[in-house]
């Protein structure tokens, strides 16, 4: 009987951006105020979309849609990238990496098909206007 190699990958080693621990709360910092800036951001074309009846159109509904999947998009990887960060942790499970590929990886695809549909109804609007309302 052969040997054979059983050897499992139960974690993986990240690399950081920067060795320098003078420079991990800058950092830190800005990666923060980005993922904060792109969560409220979206978060207030949502409220706006919401908010104001005139917005009640396809258009404005495929861009809520869009600021929706954003924030999901951004919170698949940067909270635990955060917290890798702040915790000066280089390790990350195999099976959590795998749930972050499949959620990235799913929310890519679902980004590309609201930008497919808003090209539609983009293109809708401007070739064929007068049936807009019927087509949309």
């Amino acid at each position: 009987m052969e040997p054979q190699n059983d050897t499992q990958i139960l974690e993986f080693f990240l690399l950081g951006l920067s060795e320098d621990p003078e420079l991990q709360p800058l950092i830190f910092g800005l990666f923060l105020s980005m993922y904060l800036v792109t969560v409220l951001g979206n978060l207030l074309i949502i409220l706006a979309t919401i908010s104001d009846s005139h917005l009640h159109m396809p258009m404005y509904f495929f861009l809520s849609n869009q600021s929706f999947v954003d924030i999901c998009f951004t919170s698949t990887t940067v909270p635990k990238m955060l917290v890798n960060i702040q915790t000066q942790s280089k390790v990350i499970a195999y099976e959590s990496c795998i749930i972050q590929i499949y959620y990235f990886t799913l929310l890519v695809g679902l980004d590309n098909f609201l930008l497919t549909v808003m090209a539609y109804d983009r293109f809708v609007a401007i070739c064929h206007a007068l049936y807009y309302m019927v087509i949309m």
